[in-house]
């Protein structure tokens, strides 16, 4: 059974950093683009990133360059997104999802609804 679990998520002051972790099973992780996004309450759901199978292509959405950081470590099927300078406004629930069939680019991070598997999710807090 194909399974992405994120874990990492919690409450951190503003400026502070947090890594968030995809694990994936039931499946080997690099046969798979993944992409990280986010919903806050109230708002549309936000592609953050994306990675491609070998990790050598990566996309972020404007309001995380430069703060964020997506790698995979295919040997440990798992992906980690590092979240550095953290705002308020990065207060949300993070899902991973993966592809087979995807390429990551601006497109594939923006489209969520293109993406085959998901997680539950993790929730990240940051408080002013």
């Amino acid at each position: 059974q194909v399974q992405l679990v994120e874990s990492g998520g919690g409450l951190v002051q503003a400026g502070g950093s947090l890594r968030l972790s995809c694990a994936a099973s039931g499946f080997p992780l690099d046969y798979y683009e993944i992409g990280w996004f986010r919903q806050a309450p109230g708002k549309e759901r936000e592609g953050v990133s994306c990675i491609s199978r070998s990790g050598s292509n990566t996309n972020y959405a404007d309001s995380v360059k430069g703060r964020f950081t997506i790698s995979r470590d295919n040997a440990k099927n798992t992906v980690y997104l590092q979240m550095n300078s953290l705002k308020p406004e990065d207060t949300a629930v993070y899902y991973c999802a993966a592809d087979l069939q995807l390429v990551c680019d601006s497109g594939a991070r923006r489209l969520g609804e293109l993406w085959q598997y998901w997680g539950q999710g993790t929730q990240v807090t940051v408080s002013s």
